[in-house]
């Protein structure tokens, strides 16, 4: 349920009222109808390993320093879930990069499952496909049975995120843990594309609360769920789920950082909201050109380890 770049950007500037805060599209779709329309690929098929494989690295290559919080590699031996797998990518940077006992890929999408079988035969991999519903009470795996969940950018798209959370207490092993990708608040997404970007350029942000914004920001204008977290709300979040969340720091997209000159405009605003001004003010640069704000990445993409409170 990721990402975001090329025509899917394009995507996100067009289309319809988003029903934010319910599983429910504003056309009368579902979560599961919307997902099985859009995926991060946009359906692309892939012919060869190599041609797979590139698209992979270019697609983590556009948020800088995401693959360094949720690797792919040094899962040997470990049994992965992947919820929330999508058309394949991670499934096969696990399966390429590491030696794991098992995989296994869960997504809404029926298509998406689809391709990621397809991918994986191109690569001559075998991974467990399960399609899973918002609906079901439990994920189809047993108790105690999973070393390593990977969850990247799916938390922000479902209507119980703590649930889900407290279904992978479950099925990890008392020494497993879960990274998770989330859509990180304190960010230029938020305070820069959400907050001037996007109202200057389309009247339909206008006028909107800045969380109505941006549900409808990312993953397309239709996209039926999507929402943010402050560091202290992802602790929260973790804290009544069963965990304990350990912030890695945040992947800052490409797109982002070409959305900083900008940032200048907004800032001379007198109208721009103070909150979002200081942001940007404060931002400094380490000598790659990433901003940081207090010592953090200012990227849409907040990176957490989770391990199970006792």
């Amino acid at each position: 349920m990721l990402r975001r770049i090329g025509k899917s950007l394009r995507n996100r500037l067009r289309g319809k009222l988003m029903v934010a805060g319910t599983s429910h599209r504003a056309d009368g779709g579902t979560s599961e109808s919307y997902w099985s329309d859009f995926n991060v690929t946009l359906h692309k098929k892939f012919s060869s390993p190599a041609e797979s494989l590139e698209y992979m690295h270019w697609r983590n290559d556009q948020y800088v320093d995401y693959i360094n919080f949720l690797p792919v590699s040094s899962h040997d031996g470990e049994v992965i879930l992947d919820y929330g797998c999508g058309p394949g990518h991670d499934l096969v940077g696990f399966m390429t990069y590491s030696r794991p006992a098992a995989v296994y890929g869960m997504d809404i999408s029926r298509p998406s499952l689809a391709e990621s079988a397809d991918r994986l035969r191109v690569h001559g991999y075998d991974c467990k496909l399960i399609h899973v519903s918002e609906s079901d009470e439990r994920i189809p795996l047993d108790d105690g049975s999973v070393d390593y969940v990977h969850c990247s950018g799916v938390l922000n798209h479902v209507p119980s995120p703590a649930k889900i959370l407290r279904e992978f207490g479950r099925i990890l092993k008392p020494s497993g843990y879960a990274r998770l990708m989330v859509y990180n608040r304190d960010s230029l997404w938020v305070h820069l594309f959400v907050a001037h970007v996007l109202p200057a350029r389309d009247e339909k942000y206008r006028g909107l609360s800045p969380q109505e914004a941006f549900r409808r920001s990312t993953d397309t204008f239709d996209c039926p769920i999507s929402r943010n977290w402050s560091p202290e709300e992802m602790d929260e979040l973790a804290r009544i789920s069963g965990f304990s969340a350990k912030h890695l720091g945040n992947a800052t997209s490409i797109f982002e950082m070409s959305l900083l000159p900008q940032r200048f405009t907004a800032i001379a605003d007198r109208s721009f909201d103070a909150a979002s001004r200081r942001f940007l003010l404060k931002l400094v640069f380490d000598e790659r050109g990433v901003p940081h704000v207090d010592g953090q990445a200012a990227g849409i993409d907040g990176c957490y380890e989770l391990r199970k409170v006792d």
